[in-house]
């Protein structure tokens, strides 16, 4: 439980539109971030193992990420930032979930009859 509320926190406090109302230039740190996560996609093979989901079943991963990858987008498009680390997100939930269950929620998405909260 302790894994889960502090990647909710992390998250949270990264995508919180309130909190920086001006970009500032990239730090060395955040440009190396950037590299380390480019270089994970281009390495990237299946959905690694998450402690916040030891069990066999992965639907509950698979719906987490759909939900992290959709927030992500929307929080840094609202910033007008480059969405390239929400990819990790979306090769996630690619490779768990089945098909049918990811268009059906795109098409949920587009209704507006989507039950996650984005």
């Amino acid at each position: 439980m302790r894994a889960r509320q502090a990647h909710h926190a992390l998250f949270n406090r990264a995508c919180d539109s309130e909190s920086h109302f001006e970009l500032e230039p990239a730090t060395t740190t955040q440009v190396k971030m950037a590299e380390d996560i480019k270089a994970k996609l281009e390495n990237y093979r299946t959905a690694p193992f998450d402690a916040r989901f030891p069990n066999a079943n992965q639907t509950r991963n698979c719906w987490s990420n759909y939900l992290d990858y959709h927030r992500c987008q929307k929080a840094l498009d609202s910033k007008g930032v480059d969405t390239a680390p929400c990819d990790w997100y979306k090769r996630v939930y690619k490779s768990l979930c089945p098909i049918s269950w990811i268009q059906k929620w795109d098409d949920q998405r587009e209704e507006g009859t989507f039950p996650g909260k984005i």
